[in-house]
């Protein structure tokens, strides 16, 4: 779809109001109903239809009436409302000619009130010719549902903490402005695309200080995964700048191997056959790599070679096949010493037959038990001492002669109860349940709870049956 920015000079406060809230509505709605609209928006004045048929004629918005009456945002709608926003933060305050087109985005030149050229990168996912972007790029990483526009935003974003990174780490990239939504800001590069190049006055250094970059970038714990003859600018100067990074991986992915030799036989590829370089083998340099390093003839870097000493850029960018792996490495890590600690003392425990471990585990046996018996006893006690208190035992079991002992016990324990009872009046009340529960359950005549669903006064089979147990026991 063609941006055009003349629309933007005539849309008032109302038409980005209603636009912001069917963006919001879209969180959450794929197609978001018009009274949504109307309530987020909430226009002091009402005329929210009006808007929305003014942003329909220009094609802010799709109109959906399939299933309900609503709308969505299309890619020119979040367009204007990105530029708007780095319009208001003083950003730029011009938008020129289109000067590149990708699978994925356009590019387009933008300037400052002072005369200086940027460049402005609208992400455009979903497009016919690439729509396979669930299962080429990783945007989505653990969701099943997406929205292109929400993709778009998560490769700006992307895009933006890479450049912004390698241009720290002292990488020859753009430098990055801004961004919102689905929008990048970066400076404008002053050079042709690598595959406009016919000619070059040392091709030998271009191609050395390309495979430099690559292998570079493995060190610092990346790998480009599209590094091409297209995503690579080359100036008079013959000084060469990376760019498009939203791709970008972890040396720790598990196709790390494979998009790494994948850059590096599209640059040995394309120098082969646009400038006619040949490449002779060179066993020798190969000769003093240790362990499995394969072993390439033409001279080519291996990946396997290639010691990650230089940075973690894919720990601090949270780079795709890093996170999750190395976030249950460190908590394994964290949790080992604690493992450990406990796998030592039960080892200490089990192994040892004789002395002082056994003797400690035999002590806490006994102390166990003893305690369970004592508690045995206090139970005893105190239902006897519930049913002396009824004056009646229940049917078809003998009442228990109770001991000197548990005379003693419960004599004081009704004393201590009895004094305390008197100074706290929940207190009693408590302690009376926890009796009777604990009666009920000896007696093995508890009945559990009644649920909310049951219904006893309403004439059901619930209450019949109730009647005929309250009949048979008082006969």
């Amino acid at each position: 779809m063609k941006l055009d920015v003349n629309v933007l000079r005539y849309l008032s406060k109302d038409d980005f109001r209603v636009l912001t809230a069917v963006e919001m509505g879209m969180r959450n709605h794929e197609i978001v109903p018009s009274e949504l609209i109307d309530r987020i928006a909430s226009l002091r004045h009402g005329g929210t239809f009006k808007v929305l048929k003014n942003l329909l004629k220009h094609k802010l918005l799709h109109h959906d009436s399939s299933k309900y009456d609503g709308y969505r945002l299309t890619y020119l709608g979040y367009d204007f409302l990105a530029i708007k926003t780095l319009v208001n933060r003083g950003v730029f305050s011009a938008v020129g000619r289109q000067i590149g087109v990708g699978k994925e985005s356009d590019i387009f030149e933008v300037a400052k009130e002072d005369g200086t050229v940027l460049a402005m990168k609208l992400h455009r996912l979903g497009r016919v010719s690439f729509r396979a972007v669930k299962s080429k790029r990783d945007y989505l990483r653990h969701r099943s549902s997406y929205n292109w526009l929400y993709l778009s935003r998560l490769a700006a974003l992307k895009e933006f903490a890479f450049m912004k990174a390698l241009e720290e780490h002292g990488f020859p990239v753009p430098t990055a402005v801004d961004c919102n939504r689905h929008c990048v800001i970066m400076s404008l590069v002053q050079g042709y695309p690598l595959v406009q190049v016919k000619q070059l006055q040392n091709p030998d250094i271009v191609f050395e200080t390309i495979i430099s970059l690559v292998v570079r970038l493995a060190e610092h714990g990346l790998i480009h995964c599209d590094f091409n003859e297209f995503n690579i600018m080359i100036d008079d100067d013959e000084k060469v700048t990376m760019i498009d990074f939203p791709q970008m991986v972890s040396v720790s992915h598990c196709n790390a191997q494979m998009y790494f030799d994948r850059d590096v036989e599209c640059i040995y590829k394309f120098f082969k056959k646009r400038f006619n370089l040949t490449f002779e083998e060179q066993p020798d340099e190969f000769d003093g790599l240790e362990g499995d390093a394969e072993v390439i003839g033409d001279g080519r870097p291996c990946f396997s070679s290639i010691s990650k000493a230089a940075g973690s850029l894919d720990k601090e960018l949270a780079a795709s096949g890093f996170t999750k792996k190395d976030e249950e490495d460190i908590d394994k890590y964290m949790q080992g010493g604690i493992e450990k600690d406990l796998g030592s003392r039960g080892d200490a425990t089990t192994d040892g037959d004789t002395g002082s471990d056994g003797e400690e585990s035999t002590h806490n046996i006994c102390s166990t038990s003893e305690l369970k018996e004592a508690d045995i006893k206090s139970f005893h006690s105190l239902c006897v001492l519930e049913q002396d208190q009824k004056g009646c035992a229940p049917e078809g079991q003998p009442v228990p002669e109770p001991s000197e002992t548990n005379e003693s016990e419960t004599q004081d324990a009704s004393d201590n109860e009895e004094g305390s009872d008197e100074d706290d009046p929940e207190l009693t009340k408590r302690l009376s349940k926890q009796r009777r529960r604990a009666i009920a359950a000896v007696q093995g005549r508890r009945r559990t709870p009644a649920s909310r669903n049951t219904y006893k006064d309403k004439g059901g089979k619930s209450s019949q049956n109730s009647k005929i147990q309250k009949q048979l026991g008082g006969w």
